[in-house]
């Protein structure tokens, strides 16, 4: 009721200010005759100024009295009609008055209706966070969801892939503690749209794995749910991408649906949040990442933030030179060559590779490369000195730690 008045208040201000224009009725400004008046009477003083100092005589004098005389009935006659004209239609400007009210209050009230929400209460942010956490709270689950999903159309699928999923959901159905038939049943389902059987399959596998998971099994299980569901993430669908995020909080896929989540129960300024954060973190190119770049814009604009666009960074194998390998040419000259000039050949590359490792530096595979080809030569001195330069380097990334772990083990190394 409060917005109503105020823009009533408007409207009606906004109208008798321009109605308050219309109707003045009065001249703007001086004539201009009576300027013309006023300098004619100064011509006539100035004559007898002139004629007392003798600039001019008494018959020039005359001839300009006369001349300014008749200059002076004209402007009066000019001045006296302007007086008596009307300077405005006091008719047209009242009607001008009345339609303008009408448009201006009207017209206000009526894109209002139509643009607005009329009987809206007021939503402050307390308020609509309220709203959201009560939403949050009673909001359809999981089987109410899929109910409102409209049934998919089959997809076209080859006779022969048909025969071998039925075949497959038999031999589940008959060893139904066998978890990799589980985990395959799920992925053909979901590869057919039968997302809910996929998800079933899925609950199957991580029932028999019993806690021997890893934390995107729960992420899987819960995208197939979303996907179940239309896209809608159900309070089942919620707990798991929970329970995924607390196991691996860089977790890219459950951040991408954990963010849609929230702008679903329109809280977009967390969503923002989140799918930024994931943007930063990468990698571009990433399914989860492509998906957020398409929808973080209209998130910030719900959000009411004003969005710069975020580049994520590339995945850490694209940032570096591809690794040091025979070219094709390589390979065509090496099947004529000696099994001395193949070895030779070999040592050639693997000594540019070290070389250039030594000088430049690189990634943590072509340090692995390096290893398992000096493994390879029977140079294990050397490759036991490489390891050990390489765990001084990579010393805080676990990850690269892992792969210079298992090449020294092909090289024969004890890591």
């Amino acid at each position: 009721m409060v917005f109503w008045i105020l823009i009533s208040f408007v409207a009606l201000a906004m109208t008798a200010l321009l109605g308050l224009v219309l109707l003045r009725a009065h001249s703007v400004g001086e004539p201009p005759a009576a300027y013309d008046l006023r300098v004619y009477r100064q011509q006539l003083s100035d004559v007898d100024k002139d004629l007392q100092r003798g600039v001019i005589n008494e018959s020039d004098a005359q001839r300009i009295r006369t001349e300014v005389s008749r200059r002076i009935l004209a402007a009066d006659a000019q001045l006296q009609n302007q007086n008596s004209g009307s300077t405005q239609p006091r008719g047209l400007s009242r009607v001008t008055v009345l339609l303008s009210a009408a448009l201006l209050t009207g017209g206000t009230l009526l894109l209002y209706a139509v643009l607005g929400a009329p009987g809206y209460g007021d939503m402050g942010l307390a308020s609509r966070i309220e709203a959201a956490d009560l939403y949050a709270q009673t909001r359809p689950n999981q089987a109410e969801a899929e109910s409102k999903v409209p049934a998919q159309t089959n997809p076209d699928i080859e006779p022969g892939y048909a025969d071998l999923v039925e075949q497959l959901r038999q031999t589940a159905g008959q060893r139904p503690d066998d978890a990799q038939g589980q985990a395959l049943l799920a992925q053909h389902e979901a590869n057919l749209g039968n997302f809910v059987a996929a998800y079933q399959a899925k609950e199957n596998y991580i029932r028999i794995m019993s806690g021997d998971l890893e934390p995107q099994d729960y992420g899987e299980l819960a995208e197939l749910m979303i996907m179940a569901a239309g896209g809608y993430v159900s309070p089942e669908a919620e707990e798991l991408l929970d329970g995924t995020l607390q196991l691996d909080p860089r977790n890219g896929p459950a951040r991408y649906y954990y963010g849609l989540l929230q702008g679903q129960l329109n809280r977009p300024d967390i969503a923002f949040r989140i799918w930024a954060d994931t943007l930063r973190q990468g990698p571009k190119g990433a399914p989860w990442i492509d998906g957020i770049e398409a929808q973080i814009e209209e998130m910030a604009f719900r959000a009411g933030v004003d969005y710069n666009p975020i580049t994520p960074p590339a995945a850490p194998d694209a940032a570096g030179p591809a690794l040091a390998g025979p070219s094709a040419e390589d390979l065509s000259a090496a099947q004529e060559m000696t099994m001395d000039e193949r070895q030779e050949m070999i040592q050639g590359m693997v000594a540019r590779l070290s070389d250039r490792l030594a000088t430049e530096g690189g990634t943590a595979p072509e340090w692995a490369q390096l290893i398992g080809a000096l493994g390879v030569l029977g140079e294990q001195e050397r490759a036991k000195a490489i390891y050990t330069e390489a765990k001084t380097r990579f010393a805080s990334d676990a990850e690269a730690l892992v792969k210079l772990e298992a090449a020294a083990s092909m090289a024969g190394l004890e890591p």
